[in-house]
């Protein structure tokens, strides 16, 4: 009998289902370290449906999504919920009801990795700890249900103390350029050595951060009561505080996240197209401070 030609030749790696991903997703950042308020997983999509082009993005906004479609996705991993509160409708009249009609007509899968993402080995804090140099990591809130290095924020060591100011500007030269920069308590020629960082809002970790008696932290969303609060019972010492955007803190996460979502897919067999969102999702679009 003869041979068919094509018998020899290599066989086309499929996309993966949403199925697919999903197992992969559960693999890299379990669903069981998120916080028991978040809402994460799949939001919208048929698990036998073809990933083919994934795009990340630290928000599903409507310009994020005018990306994704315009590129031909077939999956939106979002850092942030669409529908983290409850809802009654999703009548496309609004905002988020029409996120989802469009997704949903385009045939586009949304899934949210939130703070499943953030605790998890390689997640967003241990992202940043590593751009920023720090060795000898641990979690600054351990997760009750994960690996001894899973939990909310991270804190570790500078391999040599550098000045507040100096440590300032090394923070502020990782991150993407927002409109609100990044602010600074504490004295500028302060040597910090301790550091402990949370990506996102983290001003419900203060107990935490002053348990592991870290020079500084790195944090989003920093209110001003707490904050207050934290800087007088200090009395002009440590901790030191340095607030960034809550956007650009979690964004540096994303490609990380897409190049470790692409290797177990890879690794399983099947091919896809993965990139990052350009879309910038920070809120603001400009600030006034004194002298300018």
């Amino acid at each position: 009998m003869e041979q068919n030609q094509h018998d020899d030749a290599p066989v086309a790696a499929a996309a993966p289902t949403v199925g697919d991903v999903l197992l992969a997703i559960g693999e890299l950042w379990p669903e069981s370290l998120a916080e028991g308020w978040d809402a994460v997983g799949l939001v919208a999509g048929r698990a036998e449906n073809r990933a083919a082009k994934i795009l990340f993005t630290v928000d599903p906004s409507a310009a994020v999504l005018d990306e994704a479609l315009a590129w031909g996705a077939t999956m939106l991993v979002s850092h942030h919920p669409l529908l983290l509160k409850p809802v009654s409708s999703v009548a496309a009249s609004g905002f988020k009801g029409d996120v989802v009609h469009r997704l949903i007509e385009a045939g586009c899968a949304l899934v949210t990795v939130h703070t499943n993402g953030d605790s998890a080995v390689g997640g967003v804090s241990d992202v940043l700890a590593d751009a920023l140099g720090l060795r000898d990591v641990g979690p600054l809130a351990p997760a009750a249900d994960g690996l001894p290095e899973e939990g909310i924020g991270r804190v570790g060591d500078l391999g040599t103390p550098v000045t507040l100011g100096a440590f300032a500007e090394a923070v502020f030269s990782i991150l993407p350029a927002v409109a609100g920069g990044v602010r600074v308590a504490g004295n500028s020629d302060a040597l910090v050595r301790r550091v402990a960082v949370c990506g996102g809002a983290g001003d419900s970790l203060f107990d935490r951060v002053r348990a592991s008696r870290a020079d500084v932290y790195v944090t989003a969303d920093l209110r001003h009561h707490p904050a207050f609060e934290v800087r007088e019972a200090a009395a002009g010492g440590p901790p030191y505080l340095i607030d960034v955007s809550h956007f650009g803190s979690e964004w540096l996460w994303l490609t990380p996240a897409a190049d470790a979502l692409g290797d177990v897919l890879g690794a399983r067999g099947f091919t896809t197209d993965i990139r990052v969102s350009s879309v910038n999702t920070d809120p603001w679009d400009f600030v006034l401070t004194p002298g300018r």
